[in-house]
C-alpha cells in the first residue's frame, strides 16, 4: 500500500472468506450492555468540569480558588490555576493508569466479564465516597476508586466489543464504547446544568449519580456471555463454540472458531505477554498502542470537555451560559459519533482520521486568532465573537467525534494478536490515562502561561498525528481480528521493520492458500 492512499491494503485473509453469520439480537444486546462502561467514563469526564465551576463546591473544598474567582483584577486566563483543583480532576486518571496494569492479567486469566464486574463495583464505591465527601481526602479517595473502575472498564470493554462483533461491522459496534462515552459526557453536562440550581448540595447529586450506570455495568457484566475468544484461550473450546453460534446466528462457525483455536494455542505458549509484546515482530502494534491513545488526548479534547464550563467562564460567559455552552458541546459530540458509526466500515479508518484532523487544525487556529486579537486580561468577548468561538469549538468537537474520539480506542483494540491482546489493551489504556492525567494536571497552568496559544499548541499536535496516520497507519477495515498480523507485512514502511522470519512465514501462508 502506498503510504498516502485512503484505500484498504491488500491482505491475505486466510479463512476470512469462509466466515459466516449475521448481526443477531444477541450481539446487539451484548454490545449495548458492555458499552455502558463507556458511559461512566464519559460521565466522570463531563461531571468534573461542571462541579469545579460551582461556587458551593469550590467554597467547601478549594477556598483559595473560590476567593480568586471573585476578584475581578485576576487575569482571565489564570483565575482557576490551582494544583489542588487540578488534582481533583487528574487523580482519577492516575489511579486508572495503575489499575489497568492489574486488570490485564485479570482480563486474560479470568475473562473480559470479570474485569467489567470489577470495574462496576469500583465505580459504585467511588461514586458513594464522592457524593458523601466531607473533606478533601474523602473526595480524592472517591476519585481514586473511580479511577480503578476506569482502569478495569477501559481495559475490558473495547476488547469485549472487538471480539463479539462480526468482522464486517467490528468498527461500528466497537464504537458503542465511544458513543456511550459521549452520551455520558452529555448527560453529565445536563445534570450539572440542573444541579447548579440546587444549592448548596447540587454538586453532591452530580457526583453521586455516577452510581446509576455503575450499577447497570456491574449487573450487566454478571449476565453477559463471555467472549468466545476468551473462552477458547482458557481451554473452554466447546463452550466458546456454543457462544459463537449464538452470536453469529448460524451453526457454521468452523472457520472463525479454528482461527480462534490457532490464535489461542500461540497465546497459551506465551507466559509473559508484556515481555513478548516488546519483540520486534510486534513493533507496529506496540507503536500504535502508544501513539493512538497519546494522540487522542493531545488533540486537546479532554481539556475542552472536562474544563468546558471553566473555559467558557474564562472567556466571559456567565455561570449559566458557560454550563449551557458545555452542554451544547457534549450534545454535538454524541451526534458526531453517530456519523462515525455509520461511515467507519464504509470509508475506513484512515479517511476519517485524516479529514477529522484537518478540520480540527482549522478550528483551533481560528479560535486562537479570535482570542488573541479580541480577548485579553480583564476583558470579555463581545456577544458576536463569543458565538463564533462556541461555533468553532463545536466544529472541532464534531471532527473529533467522527475521527480520533472513537478510533483512538477502536484501532488499538483490533490490531493485536490474541497472545498479546490484553497486554496491548493495557498499554493503550495506560498511555491514554497517563496523557489524560498530564494534560488534566497541566491544563490550567498551560492556559495561564500560553493564554490563547493553548489552542495553537494542540493544533500543532493534531498536525503531527495527521501526518502520522497518512504515512504509518494501514487500513484495518474488513480485516478479521485474528488475521490482523498479516496486515503489517504488506505496509510500505512496517515490512521494513518486521523481522525476516515473519515475512517468510506469511509468504508461505499466502502460497498455501492459493494452492
Amino acid at each position: 500500500m502506498a503510504g498516502g492512499s485512503f484505500g484498504p491494503t491488500g491482505v491475505a485473509k486466510e479463512r476470512a472468506e469462509q466466515y459466516q453469520g449475521k448481526v443477531t439480537s444477541y450481539v446487539i444486546i451484548a454490545c449495548l450492555v458492555a458499552a455502558i462502561g463507556g458511559s461512566i467514563f464519559g460521565y466522570d469526564i463531563g461531571v468534573s468540569g461542571g462541579v469545579t465551576s460551582m461556587d458551593e463546591f469550590l467554597e467547601e473544598f478549594f477556598h483559595t480558588v473560590y476567593e480568586k474567582k471573585k476578584h475581578a483584577h485576576e487575569s482571565n486566563y489564570c483565575k482557576y490555576d490551582n494544583q489542588g483543583l487540578a488534582a481533583f480532576t487528574s487523580s482519577l486518571y492516575l489511579a486508572g493508569l495503575v489499575s489497568t496494569l492489574v486488570a490485564s492479567p485479570v482480563t486474560r486469566n479470568y475473562g473480559r466479564r470479570a474485569s467489567i464486574v470489577c470495574g462496576g463495583i469500583s465505580f459504585l464505591i467511588g461514586s458513594a465516597l464522592n457524593a458523601g465527601a466531607v473533606n478533601l481526602a474523602m473526595l480524592l479517595a472517591g476519585r481514586i476508586m473511580l479511577g480503578v473502575g476506569i482502569g478495569f472498564g477501559n481495559q475490558a470493554v473495547p476488547l469485549y466489543l472487538s471480539e463479539v462483533a462480526p468482522t464486517h461491522l467490528r468498527g461500528g459496534l466497537n464504537m458503542m464504547f465511544q458513543l456511550a462515552t459521549t452520551i455520558g459526557i452529555f448527560t453529565a453536562n445536563m445534570v450539572n446544568y440542573g444541579t447548579q440550581q440546587l444549592k448548596p448540595w447540587g454538586w453532591r447529586l452530580s457526583l453521586g449519580l455516577a452510581a446509576f450506570p455503575a450499577l447497570l455495568m456491574t449487573l450487566g457484566g454478571y449476565f453477559l456471555p463471555e467472549t468466545p475468544n476468551s473462552l477458547v484461550e482458557r481451554g473452554l473450546t466447546e463452550r466458546g463454540r456454543r457462544v459463537l453460534v449464538k452470536l453469529r446466528g448460524t451453526e457454521n462457525v468452523n472457520a472463525e472458531l479454528q482461527d480462534m483455536v490457532d490464535a489461542s494455542e500461540l497465546a497459551n505458549s506465551i507466559k509473559h505477554p508484556f515481555r513478548n509484546i516488546l519483540q520486534k515482530r510486534h513493533r507496529p502494534q506496540l507503536v500504535m498502542a502508544i501513539c493512538m491513545p497519546m494522540f487522542q488526548i493531545l488533540t486537546g479534547i479532554n481539556s475542552i470537555l472536562f474544563y468546558a464550563p471553566v473555559l467558557f467562564q474564562t472567556m466571559g460567559f456567565g455561570g449559566n451560559a458557560s454550563l449551557y455552552s458545555s452542554a451544547l458541546t457534549g450534545a454535538v459530540l454524541v451526534l458526531s459519533t453517530f456519523i462515525s458509526i455509520g461511515l467507519v466500515d464504509r470509508l475506513g479508518r484512515r479517511a476519517l482520521l485524516i479529514t477529522g484532523g484537518i478540520q480540527m487544525i482549522i478550528c483551533q487556529v481560528i479560535v486562537a486568532v479570535i482570542l488573541g486579537v479580541k480577548f485579553g486580561d480583564n476583558q470579555e468577548l463581545s456577544k458576536g465573537y463569543s458565538v463564533i468561538v462556541v461555533i468553532f469549538i463545536c466544529l472541532f468537537v464534531i471532527a473529533f467525534g467522527w475521527s480520533w474520539g472513537p478510533l483512538g480506542w477502536t484501532i488499538p483494540s483490533e490490531i493485536f494478536p490474541l497472545e498479546t491482546r490484553s497486554a496491548g489493551q493495557s498499554i493503550t489504556v495506560a498511555v491514554n490515562l497517563l496523557f489524560t492525567f498530564i494534560i488534566a494536571q497541566a491544563f490550567l497552568g498551560l492556559l495561564c502561561a500560553f493564554k490563547f496559544g493553548i489552542f495553537l499548541f494542540f493544533a500543532g499536535w493534531v498536525t503531527v498525528m495527521t501526518i502520522f496516520v497518512y504515512f504509518l497507519l494501514p487500513e484495518t477495515k474488513g480485516v478479521p481480528i485474528e488475521e490482523m498480523t498479516l496486515l503489517w507485512s504488506k505496509h510500505w514502511f512496517w515490512k521494513k521493520v518486521l523481522p525476516a522470519t515473519n515475512l517468510e512465514d506469511e509468504s508461505k501462508n499466502e502460497s498455501n492458500n492459493s494452492v
